[in-house]
Order: C-alpha cells, then sequence, then structure tokens
C-alpha cells in the first residue's frame, strides 16, 4: 500500500510540476482547505473548436498582474501581460505529453473576445504581440486568442503569479541551475555568477526572467530557459526526498495554490488529471517553443510564427506524440540543467537546423529556429531521444 501511495504521488509530481502547478496533489484529498486558495474567473468564449479526441489540453500562463516583491522585474511585461503562455498536451492514452510554449512577443492579429460580463473585446485591426490578449481580456481573451488561431480546443487552464512561483522553488529548498556565463543584467538588475548551483526563489525567478545582458535579448531564448527551469523543479521533487517531507510537501502545494487562477472546481479534480497520467515518466515530458523568425515587420522588437507551427498543432488537435522534425528542438523534463539526458549522456551536439541559432550564448546570430524539412513521423523511440544541439543550447543561455 506505500509502494502504491508513493506511486501516485510520484506521478502527481511529475505532470503537474511539469504544467507549472503543483506536486503532491493527493495530500489535498485529506486538506481540503486549500480549494479555498483557489480563484475561479468567469472567462467566455464564443465559436470554439470542436473536441476532437480525449486528449486534455491545458492552458497554462504565468503572470507578473499582482504585486510581490522582485515579481516585477521586467517592467515592459508589467501592467497585467501574460510573460509565459504554455499549451500542456496530455495524451488520450496517457502514455506521452508535452508542452508547448508560445514567445510572449510572437505577431498575432488577436481575435474578438469577451469580458466576464459577456461584453464584447473588438479584434485587433493590426497585428499585436501576443500577450496583449491577456492585458486586454485576461485569461479569457488567451485562451479564445489561441483556440481561434489555431484551431485547439483548451479543456481547462490555470494563472500561475510569479509570486507564487517564488514561493514553490522556497518550498522545495531550492532549485540547481546551470549558467554557462556571468550574466550581468543591469536594465532588470540581474546578476547571477556562472556555473552549477542550487538558487533560491527570488534568484530562481530572476533567471526566469532576465532577459537582457544574455542570448542578444531574444524573448524565445528565455522561454527555453523557463522551460529549462521546470524541468529543474521537477528533478527536485521526484528525485531529492520532497515526497518523503511532509512538511516542504505541505508548504509546495500551499504556496502553488495561493490565489490560483482556473477553470478546475477543485485541487483534487487537478489530482484526478495528474493520477491518470501515473505511466509518464518525467523523461517523456518534453517541452518546445512554437518555429519563430525574427525577421518579421509585423511588431517591433518581436517574432513571428514559420509555416510549420500549422503541423504542430495538427499533432495537438489529431492527439499525435512530436514527431522528429519538432523532437530534435525540445527540452526534457528529464534533463540535467548542465545539459545531460535523463540517461546522464550528453546532449547530442550534431549542427543546428538550418535557419537555428550558433555563436556564443550572449551574442547568437539566428534569425530563425526550425528545422530544414518536415518529417512527419514520430520517434520510434517513443519520444524519448532528440533535444537540443550544443549549439543551440548556447544561444539559449543554457549549458551543455
Amino acid at each position: 500500500m506505500e509502494g502504491s501511495r508513493r506511486t501516485v504521488l510520484r506521478t502527481i509530481a511529475a505532470s503537474l510540476v511539469a504544467l507549472g502547478l503543483l506536486t503532491g496533489l493527493g495530500v489535498v484529498l485529506v486538506y481540503q482547505n486549500w480549494n479555498n486558495n483557489l480563484e475561479h474567473p468567469r472567462v467566455v468564449g464564443k465559436n470554439r473548436p470542436e473536441k476532437e479526441t480525449t486528449a486534455l489540453n491545458i492552458l497554462v500562463m504565468g503572470t507578473d498582474s499582482r504585486s510581490c516583491e522582485g515579481c516585477r522585474i521586467d517592467e515592459e511585461a508589467g501592467g497585467g501581460l501574460s510573460d509565459t503562455t504554455i499549451l500542456f498536451h496530455l495524451s488520450a492514452n496517457r502514455e506521452f505529453a508535452y508542452g508547448i510554449s508560445i514567445p510572449r512577443d510572437t505577431a498575432v492579429m488577436r481575435p474578438t473576445c469577451y469580458r466576464a460580463d459577456d461584453s464584447e473585446i473588438p479584434a485587433a485591426t493590426a497585428y499585436d504581440k501576443w500577450n496583449v490578449a491577456f492585458q486586454v481580456g485576461g485569461p479569457g481573451c488567451t485562451r479564445q486568442q489561441l483556440e481561434q488561431l489555431t484551431g485547439i480546443h483548451v479543456d481547462k487552464f490555470v494563472v500561475v503569479d510569479f509570486n507564487q512561483f517564488k514561493d514553490m522553488v522556497d518550498a522545495l529548498d531550492g532549485v540547481e541551475i546551470c549558467v554557462p556565463e556571468e550574466i550581468d543584467d543591469t536594465t532588470g538588475n540581474i546578476h547571477l555568477d556562472a556555473g552549477t548551483r542550487e538558487v533560491d526563489g527570488e534568484e530562481a525567478l530572476a533567471y526566469a526572467r532576465v532577459r537582457y545582458g544574455i542570448s542578444g535579448g531574444i524573448d524565445p531564448y528565455r522561454t527555453r530557459r523557463q522551460q529549462a527551469l521546470i524541468g529543474a523543479m521537477i528533478d527536485k521533487a521526484l528525485t531529492r526526498g520532497m515526497l518523503a517531507r511532509p512538511d516542504r510537501l505541505a508548504g509546495f502545494i500551499s504556496a502553488a495554490t495561493t490565489d490560483l487562477q482556473t477553470d478546475f472546481k477543485t485541487v483534487a479534480a487537478m489530482a484526478k488529471v495528474a493520477a491518470s497520467a501515473q505511466s509518464i515518466d518525467a523523461a517523456d515530458i518534453k517541452f518546445i517553443t512554437t518555429p519563430w523568425t525574427l525577421e518579421t515587420d509585423k511588431v517591433s522588437g518581436g517574432v513571428e510564427w514559420l509555416p510549420s507551427v500549422e503541423r504542430l498543432w495538427r499533432l495537438v488537435i489529431e492527439d499525435r506524440p512530436l514527431t522528429r522534425e519538432f523532437l530534435g528542438q525540445a527540452i526534457s523534463a528529464g534533463d540535467s540543467p548542465d545539459g545531460s539526458g535523463a540517461s546522464g549522456t550528453p546532449g547530442s551536439a550534431s549542427a543546428p537546423p538550418t535557419g537555428s541559432a550558433s555563436g556564443s550564448a550572449s551574442v547568437p546570430t539566428a534569425s530563425s529556429h526550425a528545422t530544414p524539412s518536415p518529417d512527419p513521423s514520430p520517434d520510434p523511440s517513443g519520444g524519448t531521444s532528440g533535444g537540443l544541439s550544443d549549439d543551440d543550447r548556447a544561444a539559449a543561455g543554457l549549458c551543455s
């Protein structure tokens, strides 16, 4: 019985930390008062895509819209703009899962969306950045934007504030990161030493938010660092004994659920989803970024989706695993901060794809990021291979 319970707790930890949410939710069945931490904003959607499979698509949004010390590191993202958007896909057969990050600076034509009182927010008349939708209409507008632009039906959403993020890292007693070169961001007043070490919540937040003085200030590279940080949280939760520490586990759950905005009715409902995915190992949870290019005149300082993004959306809609085309640009939740894979072997040092990043971590030279040609076949190993090349990791400011 004890072993079975530990398996369920580990499953919950793996799947929901990967969502940027919380771990150990089986405990919530005993401590129902955590449900009082949840907020349930009303979201309105119209002309929504039909759901084609029994897979689950959960939209995770990270925002700095609330006041917390140290949260507003990047003032450009202040005022209620969503800073992080991840669409997490959990397969119907619960054999694979992946998170798709959408860079906040992606140029899009925002569609019509709706306020909680059903009043209409008119569609944008020109291209704007992805994260403006959250500013003008909150999570409902971001969900509407994603559904209308991709054809994907979103089943559930959560909004995590960066104050929660800091407290979650502290509840884990820190997480391990690897910084290849010293970061000296005078704009955001962020200074991080080079090397591999454990950082507390404030330093982890700085690492997640730093933009200047690393990777040429390119936003999708920051997205990759955020993905790596989520992976580090999974590693800490599963392999460093947190589940055997009730005090630490309770603190993590409390931090994660406080003021969490979601349309999950209860925390137990989240746990039920997590428990259904108990066969998915952390190494099989992949994170990718929508294919992008800097060569755009649609928005100032933004990025533009490449045509291959349509193939990515189809994989989600049809509930298919990532193909080689996208696995080659994936980060695994089982990767180590120093760039080694789940098995402890270094990442591939193969040449980066055509148009992808190369060069130093601080001055990348890329204008686009995508594989040279589509490959519709899934990875024969079940999706556990692939990953960023050493050059791509260096461009993103990750160790290799």
